[in-house]
């Protein structure tokens, strides 16, 4: 009778645990986040690579959402960490790479292609890295230019280009086989900055449940008024400080003799601890 009731129990213990659903709060992030990408693509075929970019920017704010909402809420899971994997792939793999070929790479022929997959490679095999190394790297920095900054770069630079009238056949003051080549080359540059070790700091031990100075408001709100001055000059204008910031870390680092790599010790599968030095 004993055995019956265990058994019962272990059974009710069971159901339970395969009716547990998912939390929807943080996954709604996700999700909104994964549609920004989405959005951008379908924008791109259709030749608004303003509003693609647009959509890649509103994907990276609603990304940087979703997990602290998540740790806020004490709802995060395995299955949240998958999807925000498998959004970030679209949104900042993806997107980008298909926004950069629409926009100019295509005119480049083999080498545009070849272009866009390197920085969609890039983005998988970064996003890769990080669930595998997350244990072990420094949080205050990301292991190379994380995939949100690497996709603000290429989009932002579409976004300006776009805003300052540069189009396909135009007679300006950059000619566009010029804009092409630039493309091109950042393109390369973040999607191999996405795979490098150089350390990008990552914001991680800003606290937002402690108090602030009133001061902090205010640069705040400076802040959002110089970015609507002109949003595609500000936001490219800072994401392309940002992607050489890493190298200035490193750099300096290496000047000082200090060890310049986020991990100190790598046990994961594959073994990377001679490429940190």
């Amino acid at each position: 009778m004993q055995k019956s009731d265990d058994r019962s129990r272990s059974g009710d213990v069971l159901v339970r645990r395969r009716r547990k659903g998912i939390y929807i709060l943080p996954n709604l992030f996700t999700l909104a986040a994964l549609f920004g990408g989405f959005y951008a693509v379908v924008m791109a075929m259709d030749g608004r690579f303003d509003m693609a970019a647009v959509g890649v920017f509103c994907a990276m704010v609603l990304d940087s959402l979703d997990g602290r909402v998540a740790r806020m809420t004490n709802t995060q899971s395995a299955f949240g960490e998958q999807m925000d994997s498998l959004s970030d792939m679209v949104s900042f793999g993806a997107a980008p790479a298909l926004i950069a070929y629409e926009w100019s790479l295509r005119g480049l022929g083999r080498w545009g292609w070849i272009a866009a997959f390197v920085y969609c490679a890039c983005a998988a095999l970064r996003l890769a890295r990080f669930n595998v190394n997350t244990g072990v790297v420094d949080k205050r920095y990301f292991q190379g230019l994380p995939s949100p900054a690497a996709a603000a770069l290429v989009a932002g630079y579409i976004w300006l280009m776009t805003e300052l009238g540069v189009k396909p056949g135009d007679d300006l003051w950059l000619s566009w086989n010029q804009v092409t080549w630039i493309t091109f080359a950042f393109t390369l540059y973040a999607g191999l900055t996405m795979v490098t070790n150089v350390p990008f700091y990552s914001f991680k031990d800003i606290q937002m449940k402690k108090s602030v100075p009133f001061a902090a408001i205010v640069l705040i709100a400076l802040a959002i008024a110089i970015v609507n001055i002109h949003p595609p000059t500000v936001l490219f204008s800072v994401f392309v400080l940002y992607g050489l910031s890493g190298y200035a870390v490193y750099a300096w680092r290496k000047a000082k003799g200090q060890h310049s790599s986020v991990i100190s010790i790598s046990t994961d599968e594959p073994d990377e601890r001679g490429l940190h030095k």
